[in-house]
This record gives C-alpha cells, structure tokens and sequence, in this order.
C-alpha cells in the first residue's frame, strides 16, 4: 500500500501561523476534503504537500516511486502548446510515448511510402503496444470531452481561464498519480461535468486530497474531513454531513470544558483573595496550580458564526425590468428579445452553460454594459451592490480597517443600533490583531471577503451576487445564506454551485447558449430532476454489451460507412495475432513461475500484479483484433 506520512508540519505566512506541528497519514483509498475560513492555509497544505513550498518545521514520508498530481486554482500551462499537447506534458514515460507516436503518425501521413517513415511508425505503434498507451490516448480525449473541451488543436493562449482550468484538471487526471491534490476542481464545470467527475473520483485507486467550497461535492467524495483552524488540525470520518455534526459536537465539548476551567478559577481566585491562613508547602502547591490555570484561561479559539445584521433602505415593488432586450457579444447571441420582470423580494438563480452570457445578463441589470436594442428600467427606491468576480482594486498599502472607513465609521444594523467598524470587522471573522494589517498581506480569500463585507455596508435593497462561491470559504458561504434568508430586498445570483444555487433562488435562469435562456419556478435540485426524469427513455430498451475503451473510442470514429481498413489499420492488423501470440507465451511464463516460486509470499505478489496485467492486454488486443477483423475479411 502507498502511504504518505506528514509528521510535525509547520507553516507562516508573515506573521501569522497557518499550521502549527500537524501530523497525519494519507493512505491509499482516502478521499480528503479539506475545509477552513478563507487565510487558514489549505491552499498553502496543498503546496507543501506537492513540494510547490517547503514547510518551516516537519517532513514528509512517503515512497521514492510516489507519484503527486497537483491541479492549482490557477493551472502554469505552455501559452503556445495546443490542448492536447499540453495535456500530455507530464514527463511520465506512456506521455513521452504517446508524443513520439503522434509525431511518427503524422509523418507517415505525409509519406506512407518512405521505407524509413514506415520503420518509424513500426516502431512507435509497438512501443505504443507495449505501455499500453493506446488506453491512454483514449482516456485523454474521453477526459476532455467530458469537461467540454472539444477542440483538442487549440492553442492554450486562446484558452478561457475556465477551459485553462479544466484542461489543467485532464492534465492530472490522465497522470494517474498515487495521490491527486486538487485545489477548488469544480470551478468553472458545468454541472454534467461536475457529475462526471464524481463518479471518476470515486472509482479512482489513488488517493485524493480536495479543497472545495462546493458542499455537494464533499457529500458526494470525501470518506474524511480535514478542518484547518487557528493553527490546529482536525480531522473527522465521513463526508461533509458528517463534519457539520461531528464539529458541532466538539466545538460543544470544548466549550463546556473551558466552562468548568473558568468555574474551577473564580473558585480557586476566591481562596486566593481570602488569604492563605500559612504558607505551608501543601498550600504553596495550590497556589502554583492557581497560577497555571490563570495562565490558561480563555485560550479556547473557535470560529464564530459571521453574523452580519445590517439595515437597509426600503424597496418599491417594481424593481427592475427588462423589455425586448437584444444583445450580441463576439457575434455570439446572450440575448433574443428578452423580457422580464424582477419584483421586490424576488430570488433568481442564474445558472447554465459556460461563456453563455449570464455574467453579461448582470452587466446589463448593473449598467455596465448597453443593450444592443430594448430597455432596463431601475426602480427609483433601488440601490444596488454588485458583487462582481473580480474584486475592485484595492490599494495593498491600505489597511484593513481604513479601507472599511471609507464608506462610514458607523452603521445601523436592523435594530437601528449603531455598529462600529471594528466590531463588523470582528463580526466578519477578522480580530482586532488584524484591523491595522496592510491589505496586500491578506490572502485572495480574505480580500473577497473584505470585499463582501464592505458592499455590505452600504445597506443595498438589490444584491446582484455572480460566482460568490468561488471564492468565499463554506463558513462565511453558509452564513452569507442565511443572511439572504433574512434579506428583505432582491438577490440576482449567477453560479454553479447546486448547494448554494438550492439554498438562495426560488426562480432559474438557465442559460443554454445561443440566446437561448430556460425560466424555471423552484428549487436547483428540482429543476435537475426534471431534466433527468424527461430524458429517460419511454421504453426499457436492451444494453448493449459495453466496449473496451479503445474499441469504444474507435468506433466512435468510424463512420458508417467504413467498408475496409485504413493502411495503417492493416499494418496494425497484419502485426497482432503475432503480439496476441506473444502475450500468452509471456502469460504461460508468469504462471509457471508463480508455481516455482510458490512459498515466497513477496514474490508471488509481484507476479500476480505482472499477471493481471497481461490478462487485461490480452483481453484489450483480442477487441481490437476483433474490430479489425471484421473489416479485413470484408
């Protein structure tokens, strides 16, 4: 079994302790998902878990052969590669093999008669044969058709940030590593995608560690839960659902214990104050332990609940709206004579494919971009927070506190009560040790919170929210949910997050491309529900007996009308028997060996693994013999 040890890691950040001596051990089938507030170091666990950074304190334990898949939130891709070449990158030899074989294909595409071309391609279809790597190949392009990229010859420069992502995400996938690292992976998946990645994941051998702000994603993956705070790991059997009960349950515990610590001073303070009537030794002792527990007082740390209670200004019943609304954006239709009507409390999601528009949609309710043609109409009792993917630019000289005292010293929280900056701040998960730090010290996550907190302020009636879960932590997610519960104006939501989409639209937008936008009443889940339960099938029709994935992959691309075997495809065909051939020999040979080597348990193991893997080539070669056949003998 591969096992990776961490043993006493630490890790600063300038002057703050993002982990402080943690140990744990990440065995072969665990699925991780780490969680913690936005600046508790899960991405900076990531780094030094992939060797990205070295930790100032600890070690990592783990096999010289262990291989570590790492997939950033912002993927380092070669600008002038195209898809599939960067896909295939990694230095692994089956890569290097694959590459070798595409390069000799397309010579010999261009000379098939050239005695030196065909040796070359001879060659690389055998190697390709004895790794494996057709497999491979295959699972690449299965891997990229399943998150959307489709176009496997274009250039990474010309790459979306989101298809940047997502080609990063194949890039780790098809390493298959003894332990994938994945840093926020279903940003910027559609929600097919996101579906299909679960299902991967759970079949995958490796082991996983994942940081994710998506809820149904840990639901669907993870067997454990790591929860970075305040320097201190925790850690927790079972998927998120599990978490919330299992921390709920200690945060309790550790509460009532500092409750009886405190019980125990005030008691001890008593007998101090009264005055001991002798200084014995016996007595000496109690004081000394007075003083220990004095010292320890008040040390339990737990992360509050954000509780933002802000005012706001009353809203009118119209709210926005949107007459025959036409717009064209790079020749690409967002909108086809669009209307609608948004009212005073209204809850919209807005969700569906990737580039379709929907981040547009708010521009246009926003007034940062014209319609081509039709009207947005602003009730006159709205204002409006918008709270755009990309914070506004924030000087890094500035400091925390003075950023905020940019929009007042005060505001009114819904009691009409006066709420100072700093108790907002604190409220907002930041202490008064960093109300003075300079904001470029701050991590991307604390600084989309900081942001949050500062539209916040300005007591909008309108919240217009796009991607809010991308960057936000799950605590400051969960209670930014249950501030919209409590919302008295409109929220206008776009995200890909199912959990949050489900906890704050009541109504959908969905987005599918070419102007065309969906309009469902109900909840996310329901909506998928729907979808799922029309696309069934109105008769139970017989499975067809699943393909091999290189047999599957090759059939796809014949057409129907394919009648003979390509050159290369008879050259293929006029080598395999030979290789078939030569498998079963090498089979006999591991059997036999096995039964020389029968009491050495060590041995066995080796050639039982040696074993396996011949039968699944003969298995993979007998199908594609069996495709090809039935064209040769046409």
């Amino acid at each position: 079994m591969q096992t990776l040890r961490a043993e006493n890691l630490t890790r600063t950040y300038g002057e703050k302790t993002l982990f402080n001596d943690i140990s744990f051990i990440v065995n072969e089938h665990d699925r991780i998902g780490v969680i913690g507030v936005n600046g508790s170091g899960k991405t900076n666990l990531l780094d030094v878990l992939a060797g990205v950074t070295a930790p100032e304190a600890g070690e990592l334990i783990k096999p010289k052969n262990y291989e570590i898949g790492y997939l950033t939130q912002q993927p380092a891709l070669n600008e002038e590669l195209t898809v599939i070449d960067a896909v295939l990158a990694g230095s692994q030899q089956v890569f290097r093999t694959i590459r070798h074989y595409e390069q000799t294909l397309a010579a010999y595409a261009e000379k098939p008669e050239d005695p030196a071309t065909q040796r070359a391609y001879s060659d690389a279809e055998t190697k390709m044969n004895q790794e494996d790597a057709w497999n491979a190949e295959s699972d690449v392009k299965t891997i990229l058709t399943q998150l959307h990229i489709t176009d496997l010859n274009q250039k990474v420069k010309t790459l979306s940030g989101g298809q940047r992502k997502r080609v990063g995400l194949a890039q780790v996938l098809i390493q298959s590593p003894d332990l994938l690292l994945l840093d926020e992976p279903t940003n910027h998946l559609d929600f097919d995608s996101i579906e299909w990645l679960e299902t991967y994941l759970a079949a995958y051998k490796g082991a996983l560690i994942v940081v994710t702000h998506d809820r149904y994603f840990l639901d669907q993956v993870a067997n454990q839960m790591f929860e970075l705070s305040f320097g201190e790991l925790y850690k927790y059997t079972g998927n998120y659902q599990d978490y919330v009960q299992a921390k709920a349950e200690r945060v309790a515990r550790d509460i009532t214990a500092e409750h009886k610590q405190q019980q125990l001073y005030k008691k001890e303070l008593a007998w101090m104050r009264a005055g001991a009537p002798a200084r014995s030794t016996k007595q000496q002792g109690r004081i000394n332990r007075f003083n220990d527990l004095k010292g320890n007082l008040n040390t339990l740390q737990v992360d509050h609940d954000v509780d933002i209670s802000l005012g706001q200004q009353r809203l009118g019943k119209k709210v926005i709206e949107l007459k025959a609304a036409n717009l064209t954006f790079d020749s690409q239709p967002i909108l086809t004579d669009f209307s609608m009507l948004i009212q005073a409390n209204d809850r919209i999601g807005i969700t569906g494919l990737n580039g379709a528009g929907k981040s547009s949609l708010l521009n246009v309710i926003a007034g940062k971009l014209p319609l081509d043609s039709g009207t947005v109409t602003i009730g006159e009792t709205v204002k409006m927070a918008y709270y755009t993917q990309q914070t506004e630019p924030i000087p890094g000289d500035k400091r925390i506190i003075n950023y905020l005292q940019d929009v007042g010293e005060t505001v009114l929280n819904k009691q009409g009560e006066h709420v100072s900056v700093t108790e907002l701040l604190e409220e907002f998960l930041f202490p008064r040790s960093m109300h003075g730090t300079l904001i470029r010290k701050l991590s991307g996550g604390e600084k989309r919170r900081l942001y949050l907190l500062k539209l916040l302020m300005q007591q909008p009636n309108v919240l217009l929210l796009d991607e809010p879960t991308n960057d936000l932590d799950i605590g400051t997610l969960t209670v930014l949910e249950n501030y919209l519960d409590n919302f008295v104006g409109t929220v206008i939501t776009v995200s890909h997050d199912r959990y949050f989409l489900d906890k704050v639209g009541t109504k959908l937008l969905i987005f599918n491309g070419n102007g065309q936008i969906e309009r469902y009443a109900g909840r996310f889940s329901s909506y998928l529900k729907d979808q799922k339960d029309a696309a069934k099938p109105t008769a139970t029709k017989p499975q067809a007996k699943a393909k091999a994935p290189a047999a599957e992959a090759e059939t796809k691309s014949q057409t129907k009308a394919k009648v003979k075997l390509t050159y290369a495809e008879q050259l293929e065909y006029d080598k395999i028997e030979g290789v078939i051939e030569a498998l079963d020999t090498h089979k006999g040979e591991i059997e036999q060996a096995m039964a020389d080597n029968a009491s050495d348990y060590g041995k066995l193991a080796d050639l039982q693994k040696e074993l396996t893997k011949t039968e699944t080539e003969i298995d993979e070669k007998m199908n594609r013999w069996d495709y090809l056949s039935q064209y040769a003998e046409a």
